[in-house]
């Protein structure tokens, strides 16, 4: 499943920033959407008064069917999970203490959720089940083609020698199990995945590293590197228009090419959604938004949410700080669309 179209963004500080297609307008003091129902704009939906974990994804189904996660990263809180059904959100409480980085799924009955210490769990639309991922390492990133079709990738940033790296693992409806890249193994951690079909699948992570998946082959697109430094999320509105960022670099592939795009950036960017074709959203540090409209890119950095964004809708908060056990962390969802949605989560 892609990213919601219809629901249109969701931004979430110190995790996650997730957008989608819409016009622009004026955003209150409030830190709410501006204009009338029939105009788009940004809306924090929850914020620190809501959320004391980080929120780091979003990724949904359908308007009625939205998922965020995230967790404590180290200061001992529950994993974080909600959910939005078009009314209200709702806290899942998966257990544990791990960080969930990424969600994605095929439908809301197949859900993956995954992160710190390998950790791979499967929402069926009313149950948890904990699956078995074969690495330590942290998985980063998770995307879906279907129930038995499924991708998760993770590694240790800057890590010795020794741990693990490179990690690509696959879903095929009964098992996850590893899958070797060719070459000699680079030893870098994988952040992101992404897919038009999983013939067509995408890897990104340190160093500016590109998988491409064409069919059975891989092929790394990064030697050299076009990007600068590491790439933290790749995502596509076809396969023909995919988009990889990180830092100050964001490139573009039409499916057989990758250039840097030439995009002004306030702060360095880690998110990147596409709510339809030609109209991809990035997000990034203090607030950073841009979305491309007609073929323009509109800088949104003067509207609420102003917290670090790490994936699109927009999610984020505080995810950079030290792990202090006990002490909450800041956690921002926002969405940009028309209209506007709850604001709070139930117990």
């Amino acid at each position: 499943m892609r990213e919601v179209t219809a629901f249109c963004g969701l931004a979430l500080a110190g995790s996650l920033c997730v957008a989608c297609s819409g016009g622009g307008g004026p955003v209150p003091s409030d830190g709410g959407a501006g204009g009338g129902n029939d105009e788009a704009a940004w809306q924090v939906v929850l914020d620190k008064g809501d959320l004391d974990r980080a929120v780091l994804s979003v990724w949904g189904s359908g308007p009625n069917d939205v998922y965020a996660v995230g967790g404590p990263l180290g200061n001992g809180q529950e994993t974080l999970a909600v959910r939005f059904d078009g009314a209200a959100w709702k806290e899942l409480h998966p257990g544990g203490t791990e960080t969930f980085w990424w969600v994605g799924g095929s439908g809301p009955d197949d859900v993956w959720m995954v992160g710190e210490k390998g950790r791979l769990t499967h929402w069926d639309g009313s149950t948890f089940t904990e699956h078995t991922s074969g690495t330590t390492a942290t998985l980063w990133g998770v995307w879906a083609a279907s129930k038995t079709d499924a991708w998760a990738v993770g590694g240790t940033p800057e890590g010795d020698p020794a741990a693990p790296d490179d990690v690509v693992l696959h879903w095929d409806g009964a098992s996850w199990t590893p899958v070797t890249l060719p070459g000699t193994p680079l030893g870098r951690a994988l952040y992101k995945v992404w897919g038009a079909s999983s013939d067509v699948l995408y890897v990104v992570g340190e160093f500016g590293t590109v998988w491409h998946k064409k069919g059975g082959s891989w092929v790394l697109e990064s030697d050299p590197p076009l990007a600068s430094g590491t790439l933290f999320t790749v995502a596509g509105c076809s396969a023909g228009e995919v988009y990889a960022v990180g830092g100050f670099d964001v490139l573009r592939s039409d499916g057989s090419t990758w250039k840097k795009l030439d995009v002004p950036l306030t702060n360095g960017v880690n998110g990147v959604a596409c709510g339809a074709p030609g109209e991809p959203v990035i997000v990034g540090f203090g607030g950073s938004k841009q979305r491309l409209v007609d073929g323009a890119w509109t800088d949104e950095f003067d509207v609420p949410p102003y917290n670090d964004l790490h994936a699109t809708w927009a999610a984020g908060g505080n995810f950079v700080t030290m792990p202090t056990p006990g002490a909450p962390r800041e956690g921002v969802v926002a969405r940009f669309g028309i209209g506007r949605v709850a604001s709070a989560i139930s117990p």
